[in-house]
């Protein structure tokens, strides 16, 4: 009898050495995968990041102006008070009404601005 016996499990070697090559290409197409999932993974967070920084910037901003705004209404409110005639309280309320609106439009622009910048860093490529 003979030490190689055949048994009908024997795969011949080309088949082995294509089997291994196969796997080793399914292996590297996997690791590939995986690099680019963790790179969007990244990617995503590093977006996530920009838009938390851009929200809490403006939302900054938008609790100044109504503090700001809150302050202003509070001194109008004082002057009113102290107002001696008619004359003297239509010219407060004139004066009150011009500055916020002066005041709104640029705050209007702020926001506006800060918002952009947020949406542009949030959505630009990082290099």
């Amino acid at each position: 009898m003979s030490d190689e016996r055949k048994t009908p499990f024997d795969v011949p070697a080309d088949m082995v050495a294509l089997a291994e090559q196969s796997f080793e290409q399914a292996r590297r197409a996997f690791d590939q995968f995986l690099n680019a999932a963790q790179s969007t993974l990244t990617s995503f967070e590093d977006r996530n990041k920009a838009a938390q920084a851009g929200a809490r910037d403006v939302t900054g901003k938008i609790m100044t102006f109504a503090e700001q705004n809150v302050a202003n209404a509070f001194a109008y409110a004082e002057r009113l008070v102290q107002a001696r005639d008619p004359q003297a309280l239509l010219q407060l309320h004139s004066d009150y009404v011009q500055s916020q609106m002066k005041a709104l439009a640029e705050q209007a622009q702020a926001v506006a601005e800060a918002a952009g910048k947020a949406t542009t860093d949030a959505i630009k490529p990082k290099s």
